[in-house]
């Protein structure tokens, strides 16, 4: 490798931290999608209705891609679409995790291995803000320079932001006012559960957002290999537990299109042949 390419790479300490976060979200799913109505002995809080449930499950599943795209990425160019997305994400997780902590199962009373899951909870989004924060950092030492993106097409420029705009507000409204923006929102939640899907949500607007400035569609692999696993995971949890959706409002409509949409987008960002003009 040149020593231009050397200062190209991914600090391990991005790498090490996007894999060890990959490893963290299959967890999380896996209790979420899989046990997905046994919340109250195998997750950090009791979720009531298994739609959340398994969105919540889909979501953390889909999140693999991104991560651990990233962390096998062979340049801090087709790595850093990962960062800022997985950094408010886990910022905001902490937010929501302490804003509501009486709901989660810290009771000494609980059994020991629910205790333990919670606590485990607590402690990964303390940590993983903090060493995200440490992380760049370091690649900022090794070099966060990149060379010019070839250019995405203008409609899926477009596509972008308004996936942007839409998660970001949608996401910013559960976050801030639940009670409120659960009329927006296709099935009943709860303050947490809506604030915790708010979390995901501008998670998910901050990647789009990043994808529209990044301007490129080789270092969008990660995030859309993430869209479309979102997509595809949350399609199964609709045929699971598509029952709780109020099917004759248009929330429930919205939110279908809106998998199609994303889904698309980033099917489009894996597959499209890659061009000197980005077309």
């Amino acid at each position: 490798m040149t020593d231009a390419g050397a200062r190209r790479d991914v600090a391990p300490g991005v790498r090490a931290l996007l894999a060890a976060a990959a490893v963290l979200v299959f967890l999380a799913g896996t209790q979420l999608f899989v046990f997905t109505t046994s919340t109250d002995r195998y997750f950090a809080w009791t979720i009531a209705s298994p739609m959340t449930a398994a969105f919540l499950g889909a979501a953390y599943w889909s999140a693999i891609g991104l991560e651990l795209g990233a962390a096998t990425a062979p340049t801090w160019a087709e790595a850093r679409i990962a960062v800022p997305a997985v950094f408010v994400f886990t910022a905001l997780t902490l937010g929501v995790t302490f804003w509501h902590l009486e709901a989660f199962h810290l009771d000494g009373e609980l059994e020991l291995r629910t205790r333990a899951v919670t606590w485990g909870w607590i402690a990964v989004y303390v940590v993983v803000p903090m060493a995200m924060i440490l992380a760049v950092v370091g690649q900022r030492r090794r070099s966060t320079v990149v060379p010019p993106g070839a250019g995405l097409p203008s409609v899926v420029r477009s596509l972008l932001v308004v996936q942007a705009v839409v998660l970001l507000g949608l996401g910013l409204a559960l976050l801030i006012a639940p009670s409120w923006a659960d009329g927006a929102w296709p099935w009943p939640l709860t303050a947490l559960t809506g604030r915790a899907i708010g979390a995901w949500l501008i998670g998910l607007g901050v990647g789009s957002a990043h994808a529209r400035i990044v301007d490129d569609r080789p270092a969008l692999r990660p995030l859309a290999i993430t869209g479309v696993s979102f997509a595809l995971l949350q399609g199964v949890a609709l045929a699971r537990f598509g029952e709780e959706l109020a099917w004759d409002r248009p929330p429930a409509v919205a939110y279908v299109l809106g998998l199609v949409l994303l889904g698309a987008t980033s099917t489009w960002a894996l597959v499209a042949p890659r061009s000197a003009d980005g077309s």
